[in-house]
């Protein structure tokens, strides 16, 4: 099967700065994508625009969000999208609160009713990064939650599917050798692993609040990594993979950086704003992501969804042009991606836009 470009619906611009998804669907169906991830963000700044509701501090209702998700739906159909995964499912692994748990689930439900209104078999679950007080580093526990939400998961009809991700900034699961140890420990044919190469890189490689931008032993430690993941990962449960870079900073993101928040640990303030397509050596872009790449491609053979899923400052500036550009820089990169790994795609790489539909 040939890989299948997506994006996230929330790389091609903030909802807060008004950027509706229809602009960002027109936009990526002019530039050749094939499927969005959604973000729940625009599910649910649609279902705001939809009803008749009185904003609430808690979101929209349950009611408001399935019709959102039957409307988006066919916004997408109409556009020749196809909708890979709803997410992101966070927050929900090793919680020390156990009343918070059972809420995370109950919430789950719902989510899964508005991934089939989406005729989306996958919700993806980044591995938690609430602070360290609020989450449990016991293994055990952590596979046991994942565990419930795939048995869960596995009794719905039809079934839905998870990808689990570690984040660069996850509290326990920030490597994807211990995101792969727990798919591995939760054995279920559902539950599977989204293999990021930013999260990757920006995990053992980067250091943004180095000088250097990079950790002490970073080639060495991509060296191993990729070997790692070639020898060790089954290719059957990488339900997906995203593919981006990251901007090399010209200053230490310590205190008294634009992007400084204390807040937020630093690898996860660079992710928010740093984000960067492949190749985009013009804007900063340093990661060696050709690498890890490879080894998604040639290395375990990977085949399928391929997701641009950028986090960038300037999906949060306003516009009418910032969908078309993120769109644009998107497409352009994945055209030399191709280019360069010789990846067998399904459609044609376009980099000039074509005429779309809006519903």
């Amino acid at each position: 099967m040939p890989s299948k470009l997506a994006i996230s619906s929330m790389s091609l611009g903030r909802c807060f700065a008004g950027h509706s998804l229809d602009s960002k669907l027109d936009a990526a169906q002019r530039y050749g994508y094939l499927g969005i991830e959604l973000f729940h963000e625009d599910l649910a700044d649609v279902a705001e625009h939809l009803s008749n509701e009185p904003p609430s501090p808690e979101g929209p209702s349950s009611e408001a969000q399935i019709a959102a998700a039957r409307h988006i739906l066919q916004m997408c159909q109409v556009r020749g999208l196809e909708i890979v995964c709803l997410q992101p499912f966070m927050h929900y692994d090793g919680l020390i609160d156990r009343t918070e748990h059972e809420r995370r689930l109950e919430k789950l439900a719902l989510w899964i009713e508005l991934a089939h209104e989406l005729q989306t078999d996958i919700i993806q679950v980044p591995a938690n990064f609430l602070p360290a007080d609020q989450v449990s580093d016991k293994l055990d526990l952590i596979v046991s939650d994942l565990c419930k939400v795939a048995d869960i998961g596995a009794q719905a009809s039809p079934p839905i599917r998870f990808a689990y991700e570690s984040l660069c900034w996850s509290t326990h699961v920030d490597l994807w050798e211990r995101c792969w140890d727990i798919v591995q420990r939760v054995d279920r044919p559902n539950f599977g692993i989204c293999l990021d190469t930013f999260n990757i890189l920006g995990r053992i490689y980067a250091d943004p609040t180095s000088p250097t931008g990079r950790t002490p032993d970073a080639k060495e430690a991509v060296r191993k990594s990729i070997a790692n993941l070639v020898s060790r990962v089954d290719v059957s449960k990488v339900f997906y993979v995203q593919v981006v870079d990251a901007e090399r900073l010209s200053k230490p993101l310590l205190p008294g950086h634009p992007y400084y928040n204390p807040e937020q640990p630093a690898r996860m303030s660079w992710s928010r704003n740093c984000r960067l397509f492949y190749g985009e050596t013009e804007y900063g872009a340093y990661l060696p992501v050709k690498e890890v790449a490879r080894a998604f491609f040639h290395g375990i053979g990977f085949e399928g969804w391929v997701s641009l899923e950028l986090f960038n400052r300037r999906m949060s500036e306003e516009g009418p042009e910032v969908p078309e550009e993120l769109a644009m820089r998107g497409a352009i990169s994945w055209a030399k991606l191709v280019r360069d790994l010789r990846i067998p795609v399904e459609g044609p790489l376009v980099t000039t836009p074509r005429v779309s539909a809006s519903l």
